[in-house]
């Protein structure tokens, strides 16, 4: 059975054009290379800035396990404990600064 030039639903077995749609003019390495740039541009038009960490399996796992817990991201996870630590580092700071100022010590004449 012949496949009618208008008909865009049948797969022509036996056409010449084979591989990816013409849609997709790009081959799929090059295509996903595209995609990555892309989304590394949208991510730096949104402020945010890529981090490459190299953890064992169990630390992931505990981390996954945290994550669900709080049903949030790692990296929305690992944010928001960067924020806590720094504002606890923040305040300890500022509490140390209070302690050390030491008052000057008047001098008391015994005449």
């Amino acid at each position: 059975m012949a496949k009618a030039s208008s008909d865009r639903n049948t797969i022509d077995l036996f056409g010449q054009t084979r591989g990816r749609p013409k849609k997709h003019p790009l081959g799929r390495k090059d295509q996903l290379k595209l995609n990555k740039r892309v989304q590394r541009e949208k991510e730096k038009a949104a402020g945010l800035k890529r981090l490459e960490i190299i953890l064992d399996d169990e630390t992931i796992q505990k981390l996954d396990a945290l994550c669900d817990a709080n049903e949030l991201k790692r990296a929305e996870w690992l944010t928001m404990q960067v924020a806590l630590a720094y504002s606890k580092s923040k305040f300890k700071l500022k509490k140390d600064n209070v302690t050390t100022v030491k008052k000057p010590k008047t001098v008391e004449s015994s005449e």
